[in-house]
């Protein structure tokens, strides 16, 4: 089981529509995915159509991580094709605003990973979608992680926004867990036309070299209307929807390699 949180520290830049394009991929490869909604805003329970009425919440799994209180948190997505595998949901609650503190103990920092060891044989990836800040959700996501995908735009903050992604995730690493790594910076909402966003990813390569992803994610509405329509990219008409599919292939084959490489050590 491969665990990627998708983080960021700057708002609005897309990171739940990121998580959920991977999450579209993962399910379009039949990938036993879970999908954590550790975001107070529960925005990816909500693209992924999960149906009111779940018996329980990440809250209730952060307050008692134990194997009957993870199951009534996970709920199947809407996204459902026969005799394939579904993408499951540990469903968001704004109650984890409660669990969000600045200075958590280090029992409740792990909280998160003791939830997972119980599940473990089940899934083949688990996708977290983390708050864009770095409390305790946010801590509790990347200890119980292998990589952190840091999503950013191609803005006037984001150089500083990923700085401060990538040196939070060198202190988790030094710190709590020596297995986590990044996975790199991946630019989403890329115009290719502005010579703005030209410089701003000119001035992150030159930063962060190796570490910003080669996949760009271009600025597509039929991504927000796939999110709206609480539907996989992978499923939604025309040619800009597929195009995104393919990036998020391509983007979800890099976070698998990671996975091979994290095995072959």
């Amino acid at each position: 089981m491969h665990v990627l949180s998708v983080s960021s520290f700057k708002g609005g830049v897309g990171k739940t529509t990121v998580t959920l394009g991977l999450a579209s991929a993962a399910f379009s490869k039949g990938l036993r995915t879970l999908v954590i909604d550790l975001d107070p805003q529960s925005d990816v329970s909500t693209g992924l159509g999960v149906q009111a009425g779940t018996a329980g919440s990440v809250a209730d799994v952060l307050a008692q991580p134990k194997l009957k209180v993870v199951r009534s948190a996970i709920a199947p997505s809407g996204w459902s094709v026969p005799n394939h595998p579904a993408v499951d949901v540990m469903v968001g609650s704004p109650s984890a605003i409660n669990f969000d503190g600045p200075h958590p103990t280090t029992r409740e920092i792990w909280k998160l990973e003791e939830a997972l060891a119980t599940i473990e044989a089940d899934y083949d990836l688990v996708l977290i979608d983390c708050p864009p800040s770095f409390n305790a959700l946010t801590r509790t996501a990347w200890a119980a992680s292998d990589r952190v995908l840091v999503v950013t735009e191609p803005g006037l903050f984001s150089v500083a926004a990923a700085d401060r992604a990538l040196r939070a995730i060198e202190e988790v690493r030094r710190g709590l867990s020596p297995r986590l790594q990044p996975l790199g910076i991946v630019m989403n909402r890329v115009r290719a036309q502005s010579l703005e966003h030209q410089f701003r990813i000119k001035e992150l390569k030159d930063m962060f070299g190796p570490l910003i992803l080669s996949i760009e994610l271009p600025e597509r509405t039929s991504l927000q209307q796939a999110q709206g329509a609480a539907r996989p990219v992978h499923a939604w008409p025309g040619d800009a929807a597929h195009e995104m599919a393919q990036l998020f292939d391509q983007l979800l084959e890099r976070v698998q390699r990671a996975g091979r490489f994290d095995e072959s050590n």
